[in-house]
Formats: structure tokens, sequence, C-alpha cells
């Protein structure tokens, strides 16, 4: 008889050699079962820690890129307001300039015009004196200042 020992001690008697080969192939055979289930169980462990290590990895580079992107966003927010405050006030510098040009040259039109009626005037009053007619009759005169002419007007008033 061939004597085994299990793995508390205790002896295993078999009468047959066959029995006792069977038994040392099917413990090699739910040794290398359980082996096999537990590499799976390890690999598939594996697996998912590297894919949680991959979704945390892209996560945070998901996030990295929205904060890069929501901060260019913004820079270009601030860039697109600070053109549009320099073309405003380009703006109401060149409105300003014009406006001033438009009233220096109103004025200098009815200025240029006050003095042609001046000249006139003292040409009338010039030759009025010329003839000597202070006692044949008076003068009156009236002015109108528009936005494009300046008129004047004489009336030679007999008493």
């Amino acid at each position: 008889m061939n004597h085994l020992k299990t793995s508390h001690g205790d002896p295993i008697l078999f009468e047959d050699a066959d029995e006792v080969i069977e038994l040392k192939r099917k413990k090699k055979q739910n040794l290398e079962k359980s082996l096999k289930k537990k590499t799976k169980a390890a690999t598939e462990i594996q697996a998912w820690w590297r894919g949680t290590l991959v979704r945390r990895t892209l996560l945070h580079a998901a996030l990295r890129a929205w904060i890069i992107q929501r901060w260019w966003r913004q820079t270009l927010v601030n860039l697109l307001q600070k053109k549009r405050r320099e073309a405003l006030v380009t703006y109401a510098n060149t409105v300003r300039a014009v406006v001033k040009i438009q009233s220096l040259v109103r004025m200098w039109r009815i200025h240029w015009r006050y003095c042609q009626v001046l000249n006139a005037i003292r040409v009338i009053q010039c030759h009025w004196e010329c003839q000597n007619c202070y006692t044949c009759a008076l003068l009156r005169g009236h002015c109108v200042v528009t936005a494009t002419h300046l008129q004047f007007h004489i009336e030679i008033i007999n008493p």
C-alpha cells in the first residue's frame, strides 16, 4: 500500500498507483484552475485600475484644457472691448474735430459776409457824404443773419 499525507498531516491509504496519479492530476488541475482564476481576477483588477488612472488623467487634461480655453476666450473678449473702446474714443475725437472745423468755417464765412456788408455800408456812407444831402433824407439799416446768408436792408427815408 502507498501512504500519502494530506495537507493536515493525516495519512491517506491507496491501493492503486493509478488512483494516486489520478488524484495528483486532479489536484494539479485544481491548482491550475485556481491559479487561472486568480490570474484572471488580478488581470481584471489591473485593467480596472489602469482604466481608472487613464480616465482620471483624461479628466485632468480636459479640465486643464477647459481652463485654458476659458482664459483664452476671456482674453479675446478683453481685447475686443479694448479695441471697441479705442475705436469709440477715436470716433469721438474725429467727430469733435469735425464739429470744431465746421464751427470755425461757419464763423469765418459769417465774418467774411459781415465784412462785405460793412464795406458796402462804408461805400454807401462815403457816397452819401459826398452828395452833401444830410438834410435831404435819413438812412435806416436793418441786418438779418441766417445760417447761409447775411442780409442787410437800407432804407432811405425822406422827412
